[in-house]
């Protein structure tokens, strides 16, 4: 656990982590995710710079990230096993442990600001489903048909998917949200992507906060929730320790109560934020079938950014610097 009295405001963010596709895009198609991850980088910043609280500016980061069709949150949203849509979201703030968790949402716009909402509310914790629609509702969320989140890349990624479950008869799902095309290529295999998105932040106050939202797996069986909801698994956030942010496995980032690990091995062994994500994703993980990866920001600003794919979307800000960006695991962070 850090004991500086100096800090750097900082936001870091992901949109998933998984395998490489390098070879089968064009420079153009690589591009468009970079420029992606910069755009929601730099109107994170604009809120980081007028000192708005580190939850809002998680929140702002993920819910850009949530309009963006190109990752799995929002907008976007893989489908389910019947061809719905079911999202999940989580909001934390460091300073006092408040959190506000949806599941199963399938009419909230932006599920991360329905989190935020609850969170705000003082409780319950965790909602699901259509009493989670109806409190979103009730606190002015804006809200959608069911379509809204639906476009043709993800619904040919679902017929894919179980077009292949019935030739090998077995059930299947997959890692994230779009189909594999010569038009519609993306720098990570968005068969096996771990499709989530997430922000971590410490604000100009000191403050930190993590947010997390995701549309789940293709074909998932409907009412399946992963770590993504799941304070201390995909989420988490404590004042003076850390703010982290999975992507991955759900199930396994479940069991090894990924994101609280973490700042456990921050907080009583003083280990540092990039020892402790790489104990964690390198060594905690794999033996639980845990591919994927976390993003993570300390008390004084250290980032990791940390997976054990051959790639992970993410990108870091400064208060007043440029926004660096990189997709695949062997290049450093660097402008759009």
């Amino acid at each position: 656990m850090t004991t500086s009295t100096t800090f750097r405001p900082v936001i870091a963010i992901h949109g998933g982590a998984g395998t490489i596709t390098r070879a089968s895009i064009t420079p153009a198609q690589q591009q468009a995710y970079r420029d992606a991850l910069r755009d929601v980088l730099q109107g994170a910043q604009q809120k980081l710079a007028a000192g708005a609280p580190a939850e809002e500016v998680a929140v702002e980061a993920v819910r850009l990230l949530e309009e963006c069709p190109l990752f799995n949150a929002g907008r976007g949203a893989v489908f389910t096993a019947d061809a719905t849509h079911e999202m999940d979201a989580c909001v934390m703030r460091g300073r006092d442990l408040a959190c506000g968790s949806l599941a199963g949402v399938s009419t909230v716009r932006n599920p991360v600001r329905a989190a935020l909402a609850l969170m705000e509310a003082g409780g319950p914790v965790f909602m699901i489903g259509e009493a989670a629609e109806r409190f979103a509702q009730a606190q002015g969320c804006e809200m959608v048909a069911r379509d809204w989140f639906s476009t043709e890349q993800r619904l040919t990624q679902l017929r894919t998917v179980q077009a292949a479950a019935l030739a090998s008869g077995r059930e299947q799902v997959a890692l994230d949200h779009t189909a594999q095309s010569q038009t519609q290529a993306a720098p990570l295999d968005e068969r096996k992507k771990m499709g989530t998105v997430g922000a971590v932040v410490l604000d100009v106050h000191g403050q930190l906060a993590a947010a997390t939202s995701t549309g789940g797996l293709t074909n998932k069986k409907p009412g399946r929730v992963g770590d993504s909801p799941v304070v201390g698994a995909g989420t988490y956030a404590k004042h003076g320790v850390v703010a982290v942010s999975c992507t991955g496995v759900g199930e396994a980032f479940i069991r090894g109560s990924a994101a609280h690990t973490v700042a456990a091995r921050i907080e009583l062994l003083g280990e540092s934020v990039d020892q402790a994500t790489a104990e964690v994703i390198h060594r905690v993980l794999p033996p639980l079938g845990g591919d994927g990866g976390l993003i993570a920001v300390g008390a004084d600003g250290e980032v990791s950014l940390c997976f054990n794919s051959e790639g992970m979307y993410r990108g870091q800000i400064g208060i007043d610097g440029e926004a660096l960006v990189a997709i695949y695991a062997n290049e450093a962070l660097a402008p759009a």
